[in-house]
């Protein structure tokens, strides 16, 4: 298309958005005259396929403000006459006596609706009786708040500010007063629903069958948060909890092992979990879940650390050896191979080594349990939570000032909340059965190994 077909087709819209009522005919008469001009025959048809289109498209152009004010509007009556219905239900029809009626009218008042994520104003009828103002149902219904909170927590969710919330959302006739699109009034009911959403979280009971846990953290503004990730018997990812401090921190991660306890998180049976090598966790976990506790080092985390005590040039081939040491099935042989590699870089690289064996037990767990290759994927490494941290600081993205902790605790909570909608089961869910069972008898298997 050329650049003069362009400018007019630009030069077309700008004049349709000025004047949609006063100049429709001329502009009408333009775009036919151009449209048809361009067609290299004079064919009949194209020009009455032109004039047809062109005057549908002009007439939802000019229509579809006013249709859309026209809706809102016959809505709101609609809306009206209903709480009229409420009241006559209630008192009766108007001038005539009834003497089994409970209420009498009492007049008009300015009542608010939530629609459209904002809350406006309407006329409301009341009716009374001697004790007071009678509810009406309709009213209850439609003033009720909860899908203004929704409304609220959709938008900030993808990306809307509080201050740019009531520019989301869709325009009313300017004539209809409306409020709770503030932005001061936005962000209160944020907190108040994150944090009530966060205090129920934390208190919820834990009434599924937990097989295993990942524990890792997510650090934000220089604060640090817990997370607690619970794989159930069926292989479904459930948030279980999160705590303020860090994996290194022995008494917070007690504190909230214990807390996990008292929901409903049983301590006097195995459970898998895997930590990402913090220390703190790793003595909380002796000190709540004693022996029951099985542990699997991530193995992602443990190539990390091996590998940023060599250089570049050595890191290719380390790698190489410590998969293939991964993806074996057999425990002996994935531990030789580790422990040969070790010996390889204990002259040049001591402390390559030295990462390398520090828990280097703990790393080959689920190659111990008799794992099948796909679940021993889904355990093996904090990956699982790992997904979940990422969608956590997508939702927070638009933070710009961190006030408290407790701030930071609702927002991780939010986004954690979020990722839960999305989880699919573990990879290799089918064969949880195998880990239940390998569970139940893992002083065996320890003592075979």
């Amino acid at each position: 298309m050329t650049n003069k077909e362009n400018n007019t087709r630009k030069n077309l819209v700008e004049s349709t958005k000025e004047g949609r009522k006063s100049t429709g005919e001329q502009k009408l008469l333009g775009a036919k005259e151009y449209l048809s001009g361009s067609f290299s025959s004079d064919s009949e048809k194209a020009k009455e396929f032109i004039e047809k289109v062109y005057s549908i498209s002009e007439l939802v152009v000019e229509m579809q403000e006013e249709l859309r004010e026209m809706v809102i509007k016959a809505g709101i009556k609609v809306l009206e006459a209903m709480l009229e219905e409420d009241r006559k239900r209630l008192v009766g029809e108007r001038y005539k006596h009834q003497e089994s009626r409970e209420a009498s009218r009492y007049g008009y008042t300015t009542g608010k609706v939530v629609m459209g994520g904002r809350k406006v104003s309407i006329r409301k009828p009341r009716a009374r009786t001697a004790e007071g103002e009678v509810k009406l149902p309709t009213y209850e219904l439609y003033s009720n708040e909860d899908p203004l909170e929704r409304k609220i927590m959709d938008q900030i969710l993808i990306g809307v500010s509080t201050r740019k919330y009531e520019n989301s959302l869709e325009e009313i006739p300017e004539d209809m007063e409306s409020c709770s699109t503030s932005r001061s009034n936005v962000s209160r009911r944020f907190v108040r629903m994150t944090q009530k959403e966060l205090e129920e979280k934390l208190a919820e009971p834990i009434e599924e069958e937990i097989v295993a846990l990942m524990i890792d953290g997510i650090e934000i503004a220089e604060h640090t948060i817990i997370v607690v990730l619970g794989i159930t018997a069926d292989g479904k990812k459930k948030v279980l909890g999160i705590r303020y401090g860090t994996t290194e921190n022995a008494t917070v991660s007690r504190e909230l092992l214990r807390e996990l306890n008292e929901r409903g998180l049983p301590v006097d049976k195995k459970i898998l979990v895997t930590i990402d090598g913090g220390k703190g966790i790793r003595k909380a976990l002796n000190e709540v879940f004693g022996q029951n506790a099985v542990i699997q080092r991530c193995q992602v985390h443990k190539k990390r650390n091996v590998l940023e005590h060599l250089p570049e040039v050595k890191r290719p081939w380390v790698r190489r050896i410590m998969n293939e040491a991964y993806n074996e099935t057999n425990y002996e042989r994935s531990r030789n191979m580790l422990l040969s590699l070790a010996h390889k870089l204990e002259q040049e690289y001591p402390s390559a080594t030295a990462s390398l064996l520090e828990g280097l037990e703990e790393t080959l767990t689920v190659i111990k349990l008799g794992l099948p290759l796909s679940l021993r994927k889904s355990f093996a490494s904090t990956n699982l939570i790992e997904s979940m941290l990422s969608t956590i600081r997508s939702v927070q993205r638009n933070v710009k000032r961190w006030r408290d902790g407790k701030m930071i605790m609702r927002w991780t909570l939010i986004g954690a909340l979020e990722a839960e909608k999305k989880f699919r089961r573990v990879k290799g869910c089918k064969y949880i059965y195998l880990l239940i069972n390998s569970l139940a008898n893992y002083k065996e298997i320890e003592n075979v190994a």
